[in-house]
């Protein structure tokens, strides 16, 4: 998840969905976890 945090604050686009799609396929984060982070 702190992955995602330092994605989102580098404001890289694309990037982001692509690390994240990867990371949803492998099992490595909960999607829910996920949304709820983004959202904050």
């Amino acid at each position: 998840m702190a992955d995602l945090d330092a994605l989102k604050a580098a404001n890289a686009p694309g990037i982001a969905g692509v690390i994240t799609g990867r990371a949803l396929y492998d099992g490595r984060i909960v999607l829910a976890d996920a949304l709820a982070l983004l959202a904050a």
